[in-house]
């Protein structure tokens, strides 16, 4: 319409130029005419819309090259320059995580993370807050299984000022009393709050029946490990874990490496090596029949499924067939469970799987929330989809989902903080620095026999564990009749224990 508008227009002006005895009249036609003439043109602008277009190839991905540098006290260095925009992310990445927690302290890692910046180089909360945020920065520490990260995001103009904070929060945390009190009763509440929420109950269970008690994956912080954290506590694991020989800084920015280095050796070059604990890990039995954990939640409108065994390390030959076989079965909007259970059948909003990649043997997870009068009929159908994946896919799936995949994967470069989060799964896990580049070209060579093989190996229906939260006395009996397995009966307090007390905290 953009076109027509400018023909007429034009042919208007032309027109009302004249000595006046053309008129409007004669400016219409001209506008007429004018578009007749256009009209094939036009016609050929008009997109077919009876169809979707055809997807181009997937865009090529091209890093800058990655540097690397040591600082004097062989904390490293891993750096990629991006100098469109004046911003800076600064992680500084701990190898340690919940997966270190003390047996009897699960969830230790989580609360020295928390902690950190609750207090630290002389500042209380409140001023760390303040200025960080004076200078329009962000800055978080958070626990993951195997690492611990201190992230911040900074214009390049207040880069000095936030890593000095930055250095602060790593090296130099208070951990004070009064905040790590109110950090307790905060975990009790949400630890009371979990008993109504079916979602937490059927994750805490999940874990557990897959990976048993003993094992890092399977535990989770109880009101007995909460009311047991104490500063000294805190600052020993700190003061264990935060080491340079333990840890690496990765920065994406508007920054080089010379300065990197120099800034960085300036705030943590004193920072003093230490002897890092080695640590093992039992290796989790994997489900070997299955069966069906039933929790009682009394009139829940919905329930909670979780269906699932264990699966692989990040490190797998698998990956990018798991990768893609994970997408057609339940990573993605349209892949088959979704499709399966929401589009088709109605019985929930959402239906996914996914696979836990980390450096031990991660869960396999299929789940949904489902209307509780259909928990037999979508559970029929969770299985049904999980045997099905067992059959070859047909071309245009597989290339549907190779598509999703390599055309997504670029835009997880967008941003310095995304970079930075690729490039610590880079230096995690030991990975090739062209790994990346080479990533969409990996994806679309996995084939039909790749996808079929890595689903009959690890996507085991007749050895899984299914765990349903929900209310029993309407969903028992169609559960039964399905014969899925031994069924266990239980209650939210067989899961999580008892209610905590929130009265007190010592």
């Amino acid at each position: 319409m953009r076109i027509l508008e400018n023909v007429a227009t034009r042919s208007a002006s032309t027109s009302m130029g004249k000595s006046g005895r053309v008129g409007r009249a004669g400016a219409l036609l001209g506008a007429a005419l004018s578009v007749a003439l256009f009209a094939p043109e036009l016609a050929a602008q008009i997109p077919d819309r009876s169809q979707p277009p055809e997807l181009g190839p997937p865009p090529a991905l091209s890093l800058p090259p990655i540097h690397r540098v040591e600082l004097s006290n062989g904390a490293r260095v891993l750096l990629l320059e991006k100098h469109n925009v004046a911003l800076v992310q600064v992680n500084l990445v701990v190898r340690t995580g919940s997966a270190f927690d003390p047996a009897e302290l699960a969830g230790l890692a989580g609360m020295t993370a928390d902690m950190m910046d609750e207090g630290a180089g002389g500042r209380d909360a409140l001023q760390l807050a303040d200025e960080i945020e004076y200078l329009g920065a962000s800055l978080s520490v958070s626990a993951g299984d195997h690492t611990t990260t201190v992230a911040l995001y900074t214009p390049r103009s207040r880069l000095d000022a936030a890593l000095a904070i930055m250095a602060d929060v790593a090296l130099r945390p208070d951990f004070p009393a009064e905040e790590l009190e109110r950090k307790r009763l905060q975990q009790l509440n949400s630890l009371m709050q979990a008993r109504d929420e079916p979602r937490s109950v059927a994750a805490v269970l999940f874990d557990r029946a897959l990976f048993g008690e003993d094992h890092p994956y399977g535990r989770w912080s109880d009101e007995r490990a909460i009311r047991s954290y104490t500063v000294a506590g805190l600052r020993e694991f700190h003061e264990t874990y935060f080491r340079p020989n333990n840890a690496f800084f990765v920065v994406v920015g508007d920054i080089s490496l010379g300065e990197a280095r120099e800034k960085l050796e300036a705030l943590f070059g004193d920072w003093r090596r230490g002897a890092i604990p080695l640590m093992s890990w039992p290796q989790a039995e994997q489900v070997v029949e299955r069966r069906v954990y039933l929790v009682d939640k009394p009139s829940a409108a919905q329930s909670e499924i979780r269906i699932g065994r264990i699966g692989v390390p990040r490190l797998t030959d698998d990956y990018y067939a798991l990768v893609v076989m994970n997408t057609i079965l339940g990573g993605s909007y349209a892949s088959r469970l979704n499709q399966n259970l929401r589009e088709e059948h109605g019985y929930t909003y959402a239906a996914y799987s996914y696979f836990g990649f980390n450096p031990l043997p991660g869960p396999f997870r299929a789940s949904s929330a489902v209307q509780t009068a259909v928990t037999d009929s979508a559970l029929v159908q969770f299985m049904k989809e999980l045997n099905d994946i067992l059959e070859p896919v047909s071309d245009e799936e597989l290339t549907r989902a190779k598509n999703y995949v390599a055309l997504r994967f670029p835009s997880r470069f967008q941003t310095v903080a995304g970079i930075a989060g690729r490039l610590t799964e880079l230096e995690l896990y030991g990975l090739p620095d062209g790994y990346f580049n080479e990533y969409v070209e990996r994806i679309l060579g996995v084939t039909q026999a790749d996808v079929q093989r890595v689903a009959q190996k690890y996507v085991v229906p007749e050895q899984m564990a299914v765990i349903v939260v929900g209310d029993r006395a309407t969903i028992e009996e169609g559960i039964r009749a399905l014969e899925l397995g031994t069924i266990d009966n239980l209650t939210v307090e067989d899961v999580l224990g008892p209610a905590p007390e929130i009265g007190g905290t010592q």
